[in-house]
């Protein structure tokens, strides 16, 4: 997991924590023995990719730093319903404080992930490459691009000092697609490549003649798209083409067979579904 700042995580993970146990978690407090210990292992009860391990085990050894994960999978493999995913033991209190909030990290990351291998999978033979967006929950966009990669995704940019992505709002405010990637040509150093969000052919066109490096196609049908892209390609063989908005498993194939480079999809972070993973626990 050496994409993931170490810092970053452990920082989180103790405001998740702070979040979730404020004072103090009274109901292990007031039922268990501070010395009680226990053991417990993560079982998926559904097909999935997993990931989230790192998360997990960091949930627990921020309440404990001697708290460890044994893992018998990693993160990016494929489990069947059933799967023991990983298993750990130490002190009650820490396993019982800790369990909830290395779950919903588990479930929602795997979920993610497997969802993006469905994405993969569905253009697989093509050229193109799925991407996620910014579309993420607040204070989880590291994890949850973490998963994108995780499924087998590419990461879009991560935040808005991180690329320049001109959007239909940026093209009415600066009077136009010319004038606003003009104004960010001149604006932006050297290593910046400038995308412009298009709906229509005239844009294309205006877009590529001022120099624009990417090109997000919005919203358009699969037969729209490869017209675009024929265009395009006619103009600036080298342009990079992204395809964006309403696209599904069901048609994401149709966007790659048009022949953009980059489907990003919203969906993959903002609406994929927690999968189902349980922690058990016993005395040890």
């Amino acid at each position: 997991m050496n994409w993931l700042d170490e810092g970053a995580l452990f920082s989180q993970i103790g405001n998740f924590l702070h979040e979730d146990m404020g004072r103090g978690d009274i109901t292990t407090q007031s039922t268990l023995k501070r010395s009680q210990s226990a053991k417990g292992r993560f079982l998926a009860k559904e097909p999935m990719v997993v990931c989230g391990l790192e998360a997990a085990e960091a949930v627990f050894s921020t309440l404990d730093s001697q708290q460890q994960l044994e893992a018998f999978v990693s993160d990016g493999e494929e489990v069947q319903a059933g799967k023991v995913i990983a298993r750990t033991s130490g002190f009650a209190d820490v396993l019982l404080s800790g369990e909830r909030l290395a779950l919903n990290l588990l479930q929602r990351l795997s979920g993610i992930a497997t969802v993006t291998r469905q994405y993969v999978r569905a253009i697989e033979g093509t050229p193109a490459q799925i991407v996620d967006t910014r579309k993420t929950t607040p204070g989880l966009r590291m994890l949850e691009k973490y998963a994108v990669l995780t499924g087998g995704g590419r990461n879009h940019r991560f935040g808005l000092d991180d690329g320049v992505l001109i959007k239909d709002n940026h093209v009415a405010l600066a009077g136009g697609v010319a004038t606003a990637v003009e104004r960010a040509r001149k604006a932006v150093g050297h290593l910046h490549k400038i995308e412009v969000e298009v709906s229509k052919e005239s844009d294309l066109r205006e877009a590529i003649k001022a120099g624009a490096d990417i090109l997000l196609l919005d919203n358009q049908t699969p037969e729209e798209t490869r017209r675009m892209v024929e265009v395009a390609r006619g103009l600036a063989p080298n342009v990079l083409l992204e395809s964006s908005g309403g696209i599904t498993l069901e048609n994401v194939r149709a966007y790659a067979e048009a022949g953009v480079d980059l489907i990003s999809i919203g969906a993959l972070t903002h609406s994929a579904r927690a999968v189902d993973i349980s922690f058990k626990m016993q005395p040890a």
